[in-house]
């Protein structure tokens, strides 16, 4: 009877030495030899937890509190909440032929933002392309497939539509009056990876050539990060709404961000919109003429009063420039092997404007609406003069041999 409580004693020994020997060699911390000490440093608003067990001792250094966010913090969250629901993802699938001549589907990536809640997305031209089959995925992941209703390659926009419950149109900005420095934002899908916001200023406002040729006057310059994928998607100020459409890379080939991006201004589309709105089309200002760019060389060849400007080498029968009476050329030449007809009035101005080449003019085109009334400053020989010009409209103007239509 007396061998009972000893033998006891040991059993109970024995266990405990077991199990604090297994424990160890599994690499388990048993939660009576865990024992934590913590500490506080209220200036810091950290605490240091102390925790030690078979592997040693351990202090972390951990924050009293979920700190909150500053200012800035909040400002980047804000923009990215209003704006999302509006982003879209754009996949464009064409068909390519192989070497035997199968048909071979390619795809390709944009971003896209909705304009009203009937489901108008507005996005680049060079996104759509050449498109037998368009799909958009909301930030939701649902997906709908879409229909071109209008393109506007010069300026490189697209509106497209899909038919979406419950969709939320972004907030739409005035572009004229920006600054460079101010802060902007760029949500959209580089590479694939939907939903992504970047953050820079506006580097400059400065005209470019678009990814076609196309002059884009007055785009927005920013250093935001803007890689493949991000074109067509929204630039945003920082209350979220929309300045710009993301649209070109500087990358000297790299095919990724170098800091450098461009996006058309905001107030560019709102023409465009305004045209699909009245007349079911985008209607683009035109002169109906064929022209050729005239440069000090070819000025001083034909003998011409200025060694700038845009000379018109035909009027089309029935358009702005001949019912304003504007006349085009009468003496056929060539340069190299491409006929011209010289003779015709030289645009140097529009609107007083100086027409130095022939981007200038179609910058000035630009900022005009078919149906608005320029003055077109011209040498008609070695008269200087002006005239009034209705703007027509191009919806049906064909390209012309010979010289650039405008």
């Amino acid at each position: 009877m007396k061998l009972r409580p000893v033998l006891l004693v040991l059993l109970l020994l024995t266990g405990f030495f077991y199990v604090t020997t297994h424990s160890s060699s599994t690499g388990r911390l048993l939660p009576w030899l865990q024992h934590s000490r913590a500490t506080g440093d209220a200036a810091a608003g950290t605490n240091t937890n102390s925790v030690s067990g078979p592997l040693g001792s351990f202090h972390l250094t951990e924050a009293a509190a979920a700190p909150a966010f500053d200012a800035e913090e909040q400002q980047n969250i804000a923009v990215y909440k209003k704006a999302l629901p509006s982003v879209v993802n754009i996949t464009s699938t064409a068909v390519a032929f192989d070497f035997f001549y199968g048909p071979v589907p390619q795809q390709g990536q944009g971003s896209g933002f909705v304009l009203t809640k009937e489901g108008m997305i507005l996005t680049n031209n060079h996104v759509i392309g050449n498109a037998q089959r368009l799909e958009v995925m909301l930030s939701d992941k649902h997906k709908y497939k879409a229909r071109v209703l209008a393109t506007d390659k010069d300026h490189d926009l697209a509106l497209i539509k899909i038919d979406a419950p419950n969709l939320v149109p972004v907030t739409l900005s005035d572009s004229r009056n920006l600054m460079v420095g101010q802060r902007v934002y760029a949500i959209g899908n580089p590479f694939g990876l939907n939903g992504t916001m970047t953050r820079g200023i506006i580097s400059a406002i400065r005209s470019i050539r678009g990814s076609e040729g196309n002059p884009i006057e007055d785009a927005i310059q920013t250093d935001a990060a803007v890689n493949p994928g991000n074109s067509g998607g929204p630039l945003l100020n920082s209350h979220g709404e929309v300045i710009g459409i993301t649209t070109l890379i500087a990358s000297n080939g790299a095919d990724q961000s170098s800091g450098i991006g461009f996006a058309i201004p905001i107030n560019t589309a709102r023409a465009i919109l305004d045209d699909y709105a009245k007349y079911g089309y985008i209607r683009r200002p035109t002169l109906d003429i064929v022209t050729l760019p005239v440069g000090p060389d070819i000025a001083e060849q034909i003998g011409l009063p200025a060694d700038y400007g845009v000379l018109i080498e035909r009027v089309l029968p029935g358009g702005a420039a001949e019912k304003a009476g504007l006349h085009g050329g009468t003496q056929r030449a060539y340069q190299g092997n491409i006929p011209l007809m010289l003779g015709g009035d030289l645009i140097v101005a529009m609107d007083g404007a100086e027409i130095t080449s022939a981007q200038d003019l179609s910058a000035a085109m630009n900022s005009h609406r078919a149906g608005d009334t320029v003055t077109v400053t011209v040498f008609r020989g070695r008269k200087k003069m002006d005239v009034k010009v209705t703007l027509g409209d191009a919806k049906d103007q064909q390209q012309m041999r010979g010289g650039q239509t405008t």
